[in-house]
């Protein structure tokens, strides 16, 4: 009951009236709770009601588009777990926050080898967050009011993208990709460049997991508009940075540098860019520097957010940043190093290839739909619904791909797979077993 002070501000006479919006059928009458349990009692039923539940560890699982499980040694746990970082938001205090920012800094340090920018930011939220911003920044270098991006974008960056540029009253436009190969279509790319354009954005590995080869020839088209370049941190292991053929930002997903899919979330957006451009570049940069006794020592050099300057000046209005996922990322990386590194990004385009391979040997199958290198996915097509085949695998046991044919109707029922260095030869076994079942 509400206190009759509270009644007579309201200008009600039982708190039963705040409920009067609330169709009567829609009440419930009266909560048939059970009895309370004893915490080992409590414990034990919560323990089979979760068992129903499969896990990764349970259940292969071939689901990508963005988020990954990759092994992640004890190591960057046992970093994570300390309080220090764990415990931590933003380093206002310098002084008190060495540990963090010498994180950090490491961080951006490994990214920008990674990526060939000069410099990158301490983390966005995610590559969705990423690119809105890196949309907002092109805007900020170039007028226009249209930004292109390619076809094969993942459907939840565009949708956030078009969210980012509705407020500066800018539309995206679409280039085509070429149906036998999967990569842009670069003479569409050049029928739609024009004064109007203030950027283009391009994923390489893409959303279908294609590597684009012609990099050179789209960057020589593109010319002075601003070229961003959207890529798995993993792929750059192996594969050309993107400041090797004229990127000017640089983003990605960084999450599976150290951390699981947590059920999509949290994640790490990598965002870089070339020295020119970095007064224009969102979030905060820790940057290297002496204290008065002539020690190396941590400060955040840039900050250009809306809470220390001018409003209208400020680049970004994110106001945190994935702190502690960008402290995972360092120490995944510094755990491994330059080969082993290497290593499992070798490892992901193998076992994706051999997969790959197998599936395309099963009747009614064809893999994968595109003629041309892929990293660590590839898109099949399927003799039946998409929805039913991914019904069945469940049943088999395996957890199979993404459904293209909502945001890709061209490609008909094509499923986009997903492969690590955590597949076993049972798990590709699993997936090609469930798939001849199938047929």
């Amino acid at each position: 009951m509400l206190p009759p002070k509270i009644l007579e501000v309201l200008g009600i006479s039982s708190s039963d009236e705040l409920f009067d919006e609330i169709p009567e059928a829609a009440r419930v009458k009266g909560l048939d709770l059970p009895c309370g349990l004893a915490e080992s009692e409590l414990i034990a039923e919560i323990d089979a009601i979760l068992s129903k539940n499969k896990t990764m560890d349970d259940m292969p699982t071939f689901l990508g588009g963005g988020v990954y499980r990759h092994f992640i040694p004890a190591l960057v746990n046992e970093v994570l777990s300390r309080s220090e970082f764990y415990t931590a938001y933003t380093p206002y205090q310098p002084e008190a926050s060495q540990g963090m920012l010498q994180a950090l800094f490491e961080y951006q340090s490994f990214m920008s080898e990674l990526t060939g920018m000069d410099a990158v930011n301490s983390s966005m939220y995610d590559w969705s967050t990423a690119l809105g911003e890196a949309a907002l920044m092109c805007s900020r270098i170039r007028r226009g009011s249209t930004f292109l991006i390619a076809r094969s974008v993942s459907p939840e960056r565009k949708a956030v993208l078009k969210t980012y540029l509705r407020g500066i009253e800018a539309k995206v436009q679409e280039v085509n990709c070429d149906r036998g190969s999967g990569r842009l279509d670069i003479n569409d790319l050049r029928s739609k460049l024009g004064e109007d354009v203030f950027g283009v954005y391009l994923e390489n590995p893409n959303y279908f997991g294609v590597l684009e080869e012609e990099v050179d020839e789209i960057s020589s088209s593109i010319g002075e508009t601003p070229f961003v370049v959207g890529a798995d941190p993993l792929s750059l292991a192996i594969v050309r940075p993107p400041s090797d053929y004229g990127a000017d930002i640089v983003i990605g997903e960084g999450h599976h540098l150290g951390t699981g899919p947590n059920f999509g979330g949290p994640l790490l957006g990598v965002f870089g860019c070339r020295k020119e451009h970095i007064r224009k570049m969102p979030g905060r940069i820790i940057g290297s520097t002496v204290d008065a006794a002539g020690r190396m020592a941590f400060c955040m050099t840039l900050q250009t957010r809306e809470q220390h300057i001018r409003r209208d000046k400020a680049t970004s209005n994110i106001c945190t940043n994935e702190a502690l996922m960008a402290v995972a990322a360092n120490a995944y990386l510094a755990t491994l190093g330059r080969d082993k590194l290497i290593t499992i990004a070798n490892l992901n385009v193998e076992k994706a290839g051999n997969l790959s391979q197998r599936i395309s040997k099963i009747a009614g199958f064809e893999s994968p739909i595109f003629k041309a290198s892929h990293f660590n996915e590839f898109v099949i097509r399927c003799p039946k619904p998409v929805d039913a085949v991914g019904r069945a695998l469940i049943g088999h046991g395996v957890h199979g791909g993404i459904q293209l044919k909502e945001d890709f109707p061209e490609f008909g029922e094509a499923m986009l797979l997903a492969v690590s260095e955590l597949h076993t030869e049972e798990d590709l076994k699993a997936l090609v077993r469930g798939l001849e079942a199938i047929r």
